[in-house]
Order: C-alpha cells, then structure tokens, then sequence
C-alpha cells in the first residue's frame, strides 16, 4: 500500500476545503478541530501514548468561512490545467499534463492566461515553437481569465467521492 501523504479536508458542511499533510490531519485531531471521516484500514499511528487510525478524509468540526477573492489570479501551471479541466485545447484529449504557450515566448508570447493552455504531450510536441495556425492545428479552446473560484477549488478523486458517500452513508443510517 502507499504511504499516506495528503488528507483531504472538508468543512463542516462536507465541503471539500483543501488537502493537507498527514501531521497538519493529526494536529487537527489532536487539537478536537476536526474528526475522522474515512481512514486506511488497518494502519495506525502511535503518538503521545495513544493510538490514532490513519485518515484520508477529515472534516472540520466548525465552520470555516470560506472568503471569495476578487483580486486577479496568479497564473500557474496547476492553474492553467484546472481551468481547460486536464483537457488538450487542440485535441480534446483528457489528460493533458503540459501547458503551451499559443504565441512561442520566442516570438514575444508571454506567460499569462491568455496565451497559455493546456495541451498533450503529442500536441505540444508537433506544434512545438509555432503558432497553431503554422503547426496546421486549431485551438477548440480559447485561453481565458478564470474566476478565482475555478482554479482554487480542491478536485476529488474517484476513489475520495466513493469514500466520502460511503461516510455520509454511514452517518445517515
């Protein structure tokens, strides 16, 4: 099994909030801020005497108010992925894991929302250090300015959503 390293946080209202470290989960725990929602099953962690099951999924026992920015967002790799939601803009694929520059930085491209989307391995390779009109390629997508909120929310796994209806089941019945 692999090690756990992030613990997923929701806020007293089962939002999902961020995800944390396993000792940032446990000073959580200790401090009576937050209890256990899902945890690896049969994996415990001794400390200070006691023992305490390894969590996946913690919610907060208050409230956390949740403040929206309307500042601009910095621009981020992370971010730019977020915002075409893993998908190529020249292909559709999912999956994408690099960024690419629409106008090369070679040519005076910069390194903003607007000139940046998400793109394949494939795509960003055959397009290389050209426009998409040189590479005989066409954005399906156009680069845009996110909201704050679309790029700083914490995405679930498959796996976390199975884990936490299992939780709210639990808790329902």
């Amino acid at each position: 099994m692999p090690r756990q390293r992030e613990v997923l946080v929701l806020n007293a209202s089962w939002e999902s909030l961020n995800r944390v470290s396993l000792h940032r989960a446990l000073t959580y725990l200790v401090g009576e801020r937050a209890e256990i929602v899902d945890r690896v099953p049969g994996r415990t962690i001794r400390a200070a005497g006691t023992h305490w099951p390894v969590p996946t999924i913690v919610r907060l026992v208050r409230y956390v108010r949740v403040q929206v920015t309307r500042r601009p967002v910095r621009c981020t790799r992370k971010g730019v992925l977020r915002r075409d939601g893993f998908r190529c803009a020249f292909c559709g694929r999912s999956g994408a894991d690099t960024i690419d520059h629409v106008l090369p930085r070679s040519r005076g491209g910069h390194s903003g929302w607007l000139n940046l989307v998400a793109a394949c391995r494939p795509c960003n390779s055959r397009k290389a250090d050209r426009t998409p009109a040189e590479a005989g390629m066409r954005l399906l997508t156009a680069p845009r300015v996110p909201a704050s909120y679309q790029v700083g929310w914490v995405q679930l796994t498959v796996e976390e959503t199975h884990r936490l209806r299992r939780a709210q089941e639990q808790l329902l019945n």
